[in-house]
């Protein structure tokens, strides 16, 4: 007699196959950008995003990680960076559709947002790859410092061809940019780089070494070294105009705790070819603008990563039974599906905002904020589905490691808080533009005007106000988005929103929503559309 011990009951079918970019509030924030004419495109991405083979080639791409050569095999140094061919096809398809440099030369009203709503979208396939495409679409305006180095190498790194391989960048077809900043002795604190850069004729010889170097496998790299005057920005071909080699040396890369489809390496300067950006001795105020066009794709990247995880969690919910029903019909898995649906809507509601206002302390505050959050959204989606998330093929151990990254990358935790002190500090402009986007939802939720009045009181203190810095942006970022999701949101998101994280009436673990929340109505929102 044959006994049936492996029939498969109760277990959640594939996801594979649903629309990433059915998301309404990545839908509204990209039509109240002005980048509507951008949703057949999105959704074409979406689809994509979605499908059974993109999802392999996301899962291809981090099983097998990227491999240093620093020689051929006649002991001839070359330091090439090999990579699996599905991160080539995710690299294709994300310059194909201009996520990286495009919007910079596309003069369409809310170009910069719908670049934003693909990126966020195509992140959620595979995190990794999205490095050099911010990268790049970083480098454009710092480039932009020098006009003749701006006219020399934009239009390659706003083409929509991924021409991989190291050439000589003016003869290629397409151009990805690198950043190299960090120095072991230094960390975030850059002023204390020791890297030099000696003036040759029209260029300078660098020397140093970078202990972060981002997408090593880059055509081009935004740089700081030291001249006489000081920190100052440079950009170094990895292959010069002569086609030989520049003198920059891969050591090693990053053994990471995520982000493993991507190279981070150890770089090494011997006089390397580079050329002036921006003025001698003004390096950190030109690449600073590189910086925070990252600084963005760090939010839009925790708030993908918020939205992967809520779709998975609700997709588990509603196919999984336990205790006699489905998991999405119980009430305290409601409570916290809902609080996860809340997080996100109000992660992606900001990152679209940003996008299209650049708002500079709005960048600051959110960049802090959302990415801190996205650790502990990931942990509680993972848990959602139990113990099938700890287990590699639900790709939510993947998630969970890639979302500390996000609060780390382009200054961590109190480096973006202190720095949204600074830009108070300096920038009273961006004081009263911030509050006016605030005081715009005046009347519309006694919450909300309750919190930004007590806001406006603590930052009339001056004591110790870097002791206060993380609380102080915190009750700032969840201002404005309760202020933006008051006037752009659903009813019942902004409403769960205004009684927990406004009112107080919160818990600290996700799933502690207040009574009265409308939780059917926020959990529909993050079902995934199959």
């Amino acid at each position: 007699m044959t006994h049936a011990t492996h029939e498969v009951t109760n277990q959640v079918p594939s996801l594979d196959g649903h629309d990433v970019s059915a998301d309404p509030a990545l839908l509204a924030g990209l039509h109240g950008g002005g980048a509507g004419w951008a949703e057949a495109e999105l959704r074409e991405l979406g689809l994509a995003a979605g499908s059974a083979h993109v999802q392999q080639l996301g899962r291809q791409a981090n099983d097998h990680p990227p491999k240093l050569h620093t020689h051929d095999r006649y002991g001839h140094r070359i330091d090439e960076v090999e990579f699996h061919p599905a991160w080539h096809e995710l690299m294709t398809t994300a310059v194909a559709h201009g996520l990286h440099a495009t919007p910079w030369r596309d003069d369409r009203p809310g170009a910069h947002v719908a670049r934003a709503a693909k990126f966020y979208v195509w992140s959620q396939a595979e995190a990794g790859h999205g490095c050099p495409i911010s990268m790049t679409y970083a480098a454009v305006p710092a480039l932009r410092a020098t006009p003749e180095l701006a006219e020399r190498f934009e239009p390659l790194l706003a083409s929509t061809e991924y021409d991989f391989g190291l050439r000589v960048p003016d003869g290629k077809r397409g151009l990805i940019a690198g950043m190299s900043m960090t120095e072991k002795q230094g960390g975030s604190d850059v002023r204390a780089n020791t890297t030099t850069a000696t003036r040759a004729g029209d260029h300078y010889l660098l020397t140093g070494h970078k202990w972060f170097t981002s997408a090593p496998m880059s055509d081009l790299f935004l740089t700081l070294a030291r001249t006489g005057r000081g920190l100052s920005c440079f950009v170094l071909p990895r292959v010069l105009p002569d086609g030989s080699r520049n003198a920059m040396f891969l050591q090693r890369l990053k053994d990471k705790l995520g982000n493993r489809s991507n190279a981070s390496a150890e770089l090494e300067y011997d006089r390397a070819v580079g050329w002036l950006v921006g003025e001698e001795g003004r390096g950190v105020r030109t690449i600073i603008e590189m910086v925070n066009m990252t600084r963005l794709d760090c939010v839009l990247g925790s708030a993908a990563g918020m939205r992967a995880g809520l779709t998975q969690a609700t997709h588990h919910a509603a196919h999984r039974k336990a205790f006699g029903r489905e998991l999405i019909d119980q009430p305290a898995m409601r409570n916290v599906l809902a609080d996860l649906a809340v997080e996100s809507e109000a992660a992606t509601t900001a990152a679209l905002w940003l996008a299209g206002t650049r708002s500079r302390l709005g960048l600051a505050v959110t960049k802090y904020w959302v990415c801190k959050r996205g650790p502990t959204h990931a942990a509680e989606a993972l848990e959602c589905l139990g113990g099938n998330g700890y287990i590699e093929d639900s790709g939510m151990p993947r998630l969970f490691r890639e979302s500390p990254l996000m609060s780390i990358w382009e200054g961590s935790g109190n480096v973006a808080a202190l720095d949204a002190l600074r830009a108070m500090a300096k920038e009273p402009a961006a004081v009263q533009e911030f509050f006016a986007e605030l005081d715009a939802a005046r009347g519309a939720d006694r919450r909300l005007d309750a919190a930004v009045d007590a806001l406006k009181t603590e930052l009339a203190d001056p004591v110790d106000l870097e002791v206060r810095a993380r609380g102080l942006v915190e009750r700032m970022a969840l201002a404005l988005q309760g202020s933006l999701l008051v006037r752009h949101g659903h009813p019942a998101v902004a409403d769960a929103f205004c009684a927990s994280r406004l009112a107080g009436d919160w818990g600290v673990a996700f799933g502690t929503l207040p009574r009265g929340v409308d939780f059917g109505a926020i959990i529909e929102r993050g079902l995934p559309k199959l």
